[in-house]
């Protein structure tokens, strides 16, 4: 793990969703839901980032009491909690283009998201039912991307076939070097987006927009799509249930997201910080 070294205070938690805030079954519990509200009590703002869309965030809006700009597309578009758009980074066409050839040549399914949409080529494909469970609205099926090339924020490529997925990001990374930002953002999920939305430009963003230094910021996340605001931050917390490498790039661990590893990260981290 990274040596740590105490922040003068913590004044903004900021938290990926899946795998993190919530169960692999996608629930809020309610000590996740305390351990919030005790942030704020102490006047620590909290805030959210996560690969899914704005919409798909909104359930946390009322949850959790957000005032804070949230982060969706891994910082693709920051919106408002009214879901009202601050700002947006789109994929070039180039990008968009090679990213979907990198995910189709290792025989992944890509999907593409515009700042309001979803699209799929199949509505039956691999984990779309669940991804409109948790997301709570549903793709529109679309054979063709082409007339969505121009407004793409962030492509997926997915499968469950983990080592493919894995391959993928490898490939990635190299044809899109400095054209987009590719990572798993799960398993059996490639998350390609702007050069500038990643998890460690959500930091720069938050930061700069509620005036807040970094060091002042805890992030927590477990997946390698979350590396980039660990080594942002002042404090990082990675999930029990985060690979190993993830785990080493953080200033601690905590116990997994099925075993309230994010509200006991709150309480022990945060509430209650190391060695007092």
């Amino acid at each position: 793990m990274k040596p740590y070294t105490a922040p003068p205070r913590i004044s903004l938690v900021l938290a990926d969703v899946d795998g993190t805030l919530v169960t692999h079954e996608k629930v809020l519990t309610e000590r996740a839901k305390a351990a919030v509200a005790k942030l704020h009590e102490r006047g620590i703002a909290f805030a959210i980032t996560s690969g899914r869309p704005p919409l798909g965030m909104r359930m946390f809006t009322d949850a959790l009491h957000l005032s804070t700009p949230i982060a969706g597309f891994n910082g693709g578009v920051f919106v408002n909690p009214d879901c009202s758009v601050i700002e947006s980074h789109f994929l070039s066409r180039d990008a968009t283009t090679q990213a979907i050839e990198v995910i189709k040549k290792h025989k992944l399914v890509a999907w593409l998201y515009t700042a309001t949409d979803w699209y799929v080529p199949d509505p039956k494909g691999p984990h779309v039912d669940r991804e409109a469970w948790t997301v709570k609205f549903p793709p529109k099926v679309a054979a063709d991307f082409g007339p969505f090339l121009d407004k793409a924020v962030k492509i997926v490529g997915v499968s469950d076939d983990l080592k493919a997925v894995e391959a993928a990001e490898s490939d990635a990374k190299k044809a899109l070097d400095g054209e987009a930002f590719a990572a798993r953002s799960q398993p059996y999920y490639l998350d390609v987006t702007h050069p500038k939305a990643t998890k460690g430009g959500v930091v720069d963003f938050l930061c700069d927009h509620l005036k807040i230094p970094k060091a002042e910021m805890a992030t927590l996340g477990d997946m390698p799509n979350d590396v980039p605001m660990f080594e942002k931050s002042g404090l990082s917390i990675a999930m029990g249930n985060a690979a190993k490498d993830v785990q080493e790039q953080a200033n601690f661990v905590t116990a997994s997201c099925d075993d309230e590893g994010f509200a006991f990260a709150l309480e022990k981290y945060i509430l209650q910080p190391p060695g007092k």
